[in-house]
């Protein structure tokens, strides 16, 4: 895999923004001409840094900008009277990069003439030009091509001469400075196209958290902490633990399929949190930020949502041992990701042109945390986490100071952006479990020979998911992003996903992951009945290293499981990502019981199960004092984690675990969890509570 030019990006920017414009040019012409100035300005500071853009075409306070991009300016841009925009758009979309290179808007000079003009008359340069260089403007095919002339120079320019008078052969540096200004041009229209709709729409779901929110440690973060309990937990209670994990990571998996606003928070951190968009070591960035790329953040969202006698002991146990480890090292790497495009990212590069197996680009951390000691101690202990070298029992003694940390200052928990805080409480949850199941039994430790029955082939999956990820395509329904908060929008581009995977990897994702679950168990019986027989004929009773499976070729799988797809029951599977029509369960066929409450319990859960767009906030407080009005009793766990145990009279005995959130608020996307897990575990709804009068 090769790190793409600046010709490649800049044709696929232009790509981006004329499917964009022709896909919702009368919406966005609407929108515009109904927006009034201070709108008009809003979105066109909405893309650009710190919301800065030129004043005037003139505006010489950004240093060089005024010299790319003058058109990108209020004055001309936001005056409600003016079109100005419309017609830049039509411009750039009706017409071919290199149309666009000869001829400027209404006829003006093209972007050749426009940046020679900025060469010859504003001293506009590039650093260290190549001067044996020359950039090809010819067709649109090899549109932008360079070449560096060392032998026979004159020979070459000679040949050359035709097109350099015909300006389609320029020096590097003018050609360089020109696919710049294309570049800024077209990233810029592009954010400019997402935030008209974004402002311009009545129909989104606007119950979403803001992209940059200003309570950026959220639910995931009370997680954290991990404190020594006081005595070693019982192995039903980790069971029960798992359970409770396995039921919560469920109903998020459900959340993605049904509620726009949380697969639209989640393709966004999927996508700003890739590795191209940090500096390679040479200070030097990717402009990565192409439409192409969220068809794979989609992917990635979906997929990463979805647990006897002696000889059975030995070989269940090393089996959990290394898929605990296998999900620590994956939780760690997530963890990573956030923070190296977020708090971190001045300690991290990309190593230029080097990707792992998985077609990620390799990033490195850059300098000796130690030096955070006292200056940023939270950024020195979040970088320790990421650091391959740590292990569990490392992160526990770090996730420790990183909590004695927030208590004693919380406000350092408001610098985290939202994503590192979500990561840092699955790192959290992870090492807690690991640390408590230790205690409770004796462990053997990670074998990278023994047992790799989960790991190999979830590590098989992963490659095949990752492959498939450059493939899809989904742009019809999330670009921009936001799109999905359309109604309908989201549960279109998750079936178009399901049918994709369905045609290139022969079932649907659900039933990949369950397969694999299937095939572990399978082999786990077929190793204990191996080993069995060998203590049976008194042989060493030795658990035999389990061999990677050898990867099948791609069209064979593929046959294998469309054969399977045929025999599957009519069931679907509970990985599924396209959501189905619930059953009613036994509480919702039966008339639930009103509950009489008082009126501030009433509140709460009326805050909560609203479906309005401007869903209030509920206190934790607020809640506890509510599930106690109904005679629950609450039962603190580690950390931030509190179970909810129904009274007798409710005839339920589902119990409920739920995390404290951080600053003790329950809002936007976290209040539609809360009311999920409440209505699928009690039935209860907006109608269930009645003031007591």
């Amino acid at each position: 895999m090769s790190e793409p030019s600046t010709p490649d990006v800049v044709k696929e920017l232009h790509r981006d923004l004329v499917g964009k414009y022709n896909k919702h040019a009368a919406v966005i012409e609407q929108y515009w001409r109904s927006f009034d100035q201070s709108q008009r300005a809003q979105c066109i500071k909405a893309g650009a840094a710190e919301g800065i853009v030129l004043k005037h075409p003139q505006d010489q306070s950004m240093g060089n900008v005024y010299k790319f991009i003058p058109e990108i300016n209020l004055r001309d841009i936001t005056n409600p009277e003016s079109d100005f925009l419309l017609e830049l758009l039509k411009h750039r979309t009706t017409n071919t990069l290199l149309d666009q290179y000869m001829t400027g808007l209404n006829g003006g000079p093209g972007d050749h003439a426009f940046i020679k003009q900025m060469m010859d008359t504003r001293n506009l340069r590039l650093i260290n030009p190549d001067k044996n260089g020359f950039t090809l403007f010819l067709d649109e095919d090899s549109y932008a091509q360079s070449m560096t002339i060392k032998r026979e120079a004159s020979q070459i320019r000679a040949g050359l001469a035709p097109a350099i008078r015909a300006n389609r052969c320029v020096p590097q540096e003018l050609g360089e400075l020109i696919l710049q200004r294309q570049l800024y041009m077209l990233q810029h229209l592009n954010i400019v196209i997402e935030d008209i709709l974004d402002i311009g729409s009545r129909t989104r779901d606007r119950k979403r958290p803001s992209k940059k929110s200003d309570k950026a440690a959220t639910a995931a973060l009370a997680k954290l902490s991990i404190q020594e309990p006081a005595k070693s937990l019982s192995l039903p209670d980790l069971i029960n633990s798992a359970a409770d994990e396995k039921a919560s990571l469920e109903e998020y998996l459900t959340l993605l399929s049904t509620e726009p606003v949380v697969l639209t928070h989640a393709v966004n951190f999927c996508f700003f949190s890739r590795p191209e968009l940090l500096p390679d070591e040479k200070g030097r960035n990717l402009p990565v930020h192409t439409d192409k790329y969220i068809s794979g953040a989609m992917l990635e969202a979906v997929y990463n949502a979805r647990a006897p006698d002696k000889i059975y002991r030995a070989i269940i146990l090393q089996e959990i041992s290394n898929v605990c480890h296998l999900e620590y090292g994956r939780a760690q790497a997530l963890f990573k990701c956030h923070v190296q495009t977020a708090t971190g990212n001045k300690w991290f590069k990309r190593i230029s042109n080097v990707y792992d197996k998985a077609g990620n680009a390799r990033v490195a951390m850059k300098g000796d945390p130690e030096v955070l000691t006292r200056s940023d101690p939270q950024l020195h202990y979040m970088l320790r986490l990421c650091q391959f070298e740590t292990d569990t029992s490392k992160a526990t003694d770090w996730m420790k100071k990183l909590s004695e940390l927030h208590n004693s200052h919380p406000a350092e928990r408001e610098k985290l952006e939202e994503r590192e805080a979500d990561s840092l409480s699955d790192l959290a949850i992870i090492t807690s479990f690991m640390q408590d199941l230790s205690l409770a039994i004796s462990m053997p430790s990670l074998s990278r020979k023994k047992n790799q029955m989960f790991v190999a082939r979830s590590q098989e999956l992963d490659a095949e998911m990752n492959e498939l990820e450059s493939k899809v395509d989904l742009r019809d329904f999330v670009v921009p992003i936001d799109n999905l908060l359309e109604p309908g929008v989201a549960s279109k581009a998750l079936t178009l996903l399901d049918r994709f995977i369905i045609e290139h990897a022969g079932t649907k994702v659900g039933f990949l992951y369950q397969d694999l679950v299937e095939e572990c168990l399978d082999e786990i019986e077929r190793q204990y009945k191996l080993v069995k027989n060998r203590t049976e004929q008194k042989e060493p009773a030795e658990v035999i290293p389990t061999p990677s499976p050898v990867p099948e070729p791609r069209e064979k799988r593929v046959e294998q499981r469309k054969e399977k797809e045929k025999t599957r029951p009519s069931h679907s599977s509970v990985f599924e990502i396209v959501a189905i029509p619930e059953e009613k369960g036994p509480l919702e066929e039966e008339q639930p019981t009103i509950l009489r409450v008082r009126a501030s319990t009433a509140e709460v859960f009326s805050t909560l199960f609203t479906k309005a767009e401007s869903r209030g906030s509920v206190s934790w407080t607020a809640f506890v004092s509510a599930m106690t009005d109904l005679g629950f009793s609450v039962q603190p766990r580690t950390g931030s984690v509190y179970t909810f145990l129904p009274p007798e009279s409710m005839h339920v005995s589902k119990s409920l675990t739920l995390y404290r959130p951080h600053k003790s608020e329950i809002e936007r996307y976290h209040a539609i969890v809360y009311a999920k897990r409440l209505r699928r575990v009690y039935g209860w709804s907006e109608k269930t509570f009645e003031v007591d009068e």
